[in-house]
């Protein structure tokens, strides 16, 4: 009996079946909404109910996804949702949204919960601030190395989630705003568009600069095993059967037989994927540093073996055949993945027939073909196995449904007008450089805030004398990555500017949460202004996260910094508060002030106004917003800078030593909203130069037209004028 559980994907009770009849310890699976695969088939109620009957009788465990944010105007089936999966009892829902969390723990605390990747935890602090929360596992995100794994796991009693096989984002988890902005497509709402996948151009070249490998961990199997992870994660929640079934078969021979025999062990667990027809493979950050070549603009961003681009289409008899280049190497009954030659689709289907000619093959497949389309082998008829069907041929005695039941109001901690008034009204100026702190000036904002990164933490030490704004007039808004080897150097450096006076952070990351409600525990005991307690730092770089075992003991040994006038926690809009349970969450854990998501609309804004204090918000008005965030510097690998897409709009492509961004070069503006917005009780707003080179010359333009209410010339609205996408609103997907 191995003491890792193997975790496989069910995206349909044909993937579930392979994923039992192979050996999985537990599978994931979603229902019909409120996951991040609203695209793979999913299962109905009753097949629900009955797969968790069925694999609780045979010791399999059941997880279910409800990782999306949902909307104020959700939050009726979101409960109904809760309840309903509360009835039938899963062993553990995963889930991103605050404020899931906050209406499964007071009101369905039978449900076990686990934190989604796409929650961005990625240190041992948001690992414990989960802790705290009664959380029972963490998946943690997948841009991190072995080593960073190992720290922490050492420095919590949390259960630890890691993703050993399957596609990756290029972005990092949870972080990825492109297909948002490419029409409502939210990642975070389970219809993402994939637009590391696309192709790109540039003045010289075009190429798939964004579309990543597919991690392949099981070579590190044992090194994982001993590092204490309790659970391997494949994915593929819209992969088939087959592929499900060999990647499940390939991982759990190698996790019963390494001890015996590592390398026959794994000899035979990668012949066994050798059947897995998807991307190349890559370990991406594993090692402690990106791994080079795991990006090939080269290549489509389909998946599987490339058969070459359709050159003809023949109509027979039997009807349309596509003529490819290649002369072998397809045969009835395998799948096969089309890729629209504009990059507008992919789309999978069975071939039919294959007819040798001179030219290469006829295939006949039974899905649409365009000439130029690229065809790409997914399964071979001849690796799919047929396995023993879990869910019984009648389920018709499963009924269990949601209810109609209307969810009540969150309750949050009641703002008195001491705590609203902690920041001024006005405009806040937040950018990147230090050097561009200078700039700000020019036109004093009400505060500056200045983006906290190590490159940055080093400049604010250097120019600490002469930094024109500093405590009282600087907030430092947290980077929203926050993986454990950043532990090292951002816990001393927080607490060195916390003994400098600093009180004002954004917090981006639930790590952030973690690491604050520990910081303002040390003014409480030092007074204001004074040292940061004796042995911080030591503890923070021995430890390399600086804090003990969430356990009870250490919960209460903590203060809380809501009992802290002096400490002013905003949080940031990489924690997506779209809905009053989320807003009342972090409201609950010591924020005073809310920044709603970049992706809010003006509908949901003004829904959760509704109950949120005006005051307490301060909406971005003016941003190029980070579409993707990648834990690599593409420095060396691209030399170019601006890119478009399929549409003309055009990108910018910003590197860095520990991190690249691409923002689009039309930046995205509500300036002109100001006005309205302050008759609704609004009174501080956020200018967001972040990732851009500033100049005196911009930055009077948008100060000026924030400050007189006007319109900036060619930008965009992002979501706020039409909101998400909705899939009800639009079945054929246009």
């Amino acid at each position: 009996m191995s003491t890792v559980e193997l975790l496989a994907p069910a995206g349909n009770p044909e993937a579930l079946n392979a994923a039992i009849g192979e050996g999985a310890d537990a599978v994931y699976l979603g229902l019909r909404s409120f996951n991040a695969r609203l695209r793979s088939a999913n299962f109905a109620f009753n097949q629900f109910e009955a797969t968790v009957e069925v694999c609780r009788k045979n010791a399999k465990k059941v997880y279910v996804t409800v990782n999306t944010v949902f909307e104020q105007r959700e939050a009726d089936r979101m409960w109904q949702l809760l309840q309903y999966l509360e009835r039938v009892g899963p062993d553990g829902i995963i889930v991103q949204d605050f404020g899931v969390v906050k209406m499964a723990r007071e009101h369905f605390p039978k449900l076990p919960l686990h934190a989604s990747t796409q929650m961005n935890v990625a240190s041992a602090k948001g690992v414990n601030f989960l802790s705290r929360l009664g959380f029972k596992r963490a998946v943690l995100a997948r841009e991190l190395s072995l080593e960073e794994i190992r720290s922490v796991s050492a420095a919590t009693n949390l259960e630890l989630e890691v993703f050993v096989h399957g596609a990756l984002c290029v972005s990092a988890s949870g972080l990825c705003l492109f297909s948002s902005y490419l029409g409502g497509k939210s990642a975070n709402r389970g219809v993402c568009a994939q637009a590391c996948r696309r192709l790109y151009a540039t003045d010289a070249e075009s190429g798939y600069f964004f579309s990543p490998d597919d991690l392949q961990l099981i070579d590190y199997v044992p090194d994982l095993m001993e590092a204490g992870v309790e659970s391997f994660k494949i994915e593929g929640r819209m992969k088939s059967a087959e592929y499900v079934g060999s990647v499940v078969a390939a991982y759990r021979h190698m996790i019963d037989n390494w001890k015996l025999d590592r390398e026959r062990a794994l000899a035979k667990s990668l012949a066994i994927l050798q059947s897995d027809f998807a991307r190349p493979k890559t370990t991406f950050y594993f090692a402690g540093r990106v791994e080079p070549g795991f990006l090939h603009p080269e290549q489509g961003g389909g998946t599987g073996i490339p058969l070459g681009k359709v050159r003809d289409i023949r109509v027979l008899d039997e009807g349309r055949y596509a003529l490819l280049d290649a002369h072998d190497g397809l045969a009835e009954g395998d799948s096969v993945r089309i890729h629209r030659s504009d990059d507008s689709g992919r789309l999978t289907g069975k071939v039919r027939e294959v007819k040798a000619v001179p030219a290469g093959m006829l295939v006949r497949i039974d899905a649409e073909f365009r000439q130029s389309d690229q065809v790409y082998l997914v399964q071979t008829a001849s690796t799919g196995r047929r396995y023993a069907p879990v869910l019984p041929k009648d389920i018709g005695r499963y009924h269990k449904f949601p209810t109609r039941e209307l969810a009540p109001r969150p309750e949050h901690p009641a703002l008195g007008k001491a705590e609203l008034g902690a920041l001024p009204d006005g405009l806040y100026a937040l950018v990147s450089r230090v050097s561009d702190i200078f700039l700000l000036n020019a036109f004093r904002p009400a505060k500056a805030m200045i983006l906290f990164d190590r490159k940055n933490a080093e400049a604010l030490r250097k120019h600490e004398k002469e930094l024109p704004f500093k405590r009282d007039t600087l907030v430092f808004w947290l980077d929203p990555y926050f993986p454990e080897g950043d532990a090292s150097w951002l816990v001393p450096e927080l607490e060195y500017w916390v003994s400098r006076g600093q009180r004002i952070f954004v917090a981006n990351n639930p790590g952030h949460l973690g690491l604050l409600r520990t910081l303002a525990g040390t003014i409480g005991s030092t007074g204001s202004g004074g040292p940061a307690r004796e042995g911080a730092v030591e503890k923070a770089g021995a430890s390399g996260s600086g804090d003990d075992f969430d356990d009870e003991r250490s919960a209460k040994r903590r203060p809380a910094p809501t009992k802290n006038d002096e400490f002013t926690i905003i949080s940031g809009p990489w924690l997506y508060a779209f809905n009053r349970w989320s807003a009342a969450f972090f409201l609950g854990e010591g924020a005073r002030f809310i920044v709603p998501p970049l992706e809010i609309s003006k509908q949901d804004f003004q829904k959760l106004s509704e109950t949120v204090p005006s005051a307490s918000w301060m909406p971005v008005v003016f941003a190029y917003p980070a579409l993707f965030r990648i834990r690599a510097d593409l420095g060396p690998k691209y030399d170019f800078r601006y890119f478009t897409d399929r549409d003309g709009e055009s990108y910018e492509l910003v590197t860095g030593e520990d991190y690249s961004v691409v923002i689009p070069s039309r930046p995205f503006s509500m300036v002109d909203r100001i006005p309205f917005l302050r008759k609704e009780g609004v009174g501080k707003f956020i200018l967001d130069f972040s990732h851009v080179e500033l100049t005196k010359q911009l930055y009077r333009q948008v100060m000026k037209a924030a400050e007189e209410g006007k319109v900036l010339p060619d930008t965009s609205r992002f979501n706020w004028k039409n909101g998400f996408w909705q899939p009800e609103e639009n079945p054929a997907g246009d």
